[in-house]
């Protein structure tokens, strides 16, 4: 492992990732909004998130994103694959916007032009 530069394959594949954890998030979100109902007490509302698809789903997803992160760090370095973490902070409040209708405001835009700026300053 050296400081190479990164190829595009391993730029495409880091990329992929923060996607995928993006991706866990919406399912997390969609899990919320499945159990959002009043329940009474707190082994109810745990009792329906483990069968909640969504949440299986979201933990799946996790569980194989984690064990893909392993084998990425087995040729990319660390402190060059890590910073592309970045991209999920992008790319997961834009998702919450398109799918949710969550907020997405001028001062949200421009901290996402300075994550991505500063993952370039990083990774470049």
């Amino acid at each position: 492992m050296s400081n190479e530069p990164l190829t595009f394959w391993q730029i495409l594949l880091l990329s992929a990732y923060a996607a995928g954890m993006s991706g866990g998030q919406v399912l997390f979100k969609l899990a919320a909004l499945r159990s959002a109902g009043a329940k009474s007490g707190i082994g109810e509302r745990l009792l329906e998130l483990v069968f909640n698809p969504y949440f299986i789903a979201a933990v799946v997803l996790y569980a194989a994103y984690a064990i893909l992160w392993v084998w990425i760090l087995t040729f990319i370095p660390l402190s060059r694959a890590y910073p592309f973490i970045a991209l999920a902070f992008a790319l997961t409040p834009l998702l919450g916007g398109l799918l949710f209708g969550d907020p997405i405001s001028l001062r949200l835009m421009a901290g996402i032009f300075f994550v991505l700026c500063g993952l370039f300053l990083v990774t470049g």
